[in-house]
């Protein structure tokens, strides 16, 4: 049974929904690494850590995966636009969040690694989290898998956020 929420109109073009999907989560990997490389063998190895800490490594590779992972989640939520009706405001706003969640994204690193403010850093990581799983609740309606994509990468940030508060406490 077909419901209105869940009738999409045509979906963008896909090159141009590709580059909307792709090219916001490209900019933030960018100003992470940007703000990440240059302080990691400096001022981050010189933290003392929890012994939960992942090893270097891992971190690029974890947001590799999750980055393509946010990218389809946008790819399918851009493409889950429906036709007319109430549910389009609801629709726009759940685009709203993921940009929002992006911002914060792009926004933590620099806070925590460039301006080495761990406590601020905790406060942004914590609004990235909420955005996140607010996503994750607004793009339900439009698109599951879209939200499902999301999931992993709410569990990395809350990992994230209890790594932050370590490192801040410990520090």
């Amino acid at each position: 049974m077909t419901t209105v929420t869940s009738v999409p109109s045509a979906p963008p073009p896909l090159f141009p929904r590709l580059a909307l999907a792709i090219l916001p989560v490209a900019a933030t990997a960018v100003i992470g690494s940007m703000a990440t490389t240059p302080n990691i063998e400096g001022w981050y190895a010189h933290l003392q850590k929890p012994s939960f800490n992942p090893p270097n490594w891992a971190f690029p590779v974890a947001w590799t995966i999750l980055d393509l992972m946010i990218v389809a989640s946008a790819w399918r939520l851009l493409g889950a636009r429906p036709r007319t009706g109430p549910t389009s405001r609801g629709w726009w706003l759940a685009v709203a969040a993921f940009a929002a969640q992006l911002v914060l994204n792009a926004t933590w690193t620099p806070v925590f690694f460039s301006a080495h403010a761990m406590g601020a850093g905790l406060v942004v990581v914590v609004a990235l989290l909420v955005m996140i799983l607010w996503t994750i609740r607004a793009s339900w309606r439009y698109d599951r898998i879209a939200a499902w994509l999301l999931v992993p990468y709410a569990a990395w940030v809350a990992f994230a956020t209890l790594l932050n508060a370590a490192l801040w406490q410990l520090n």
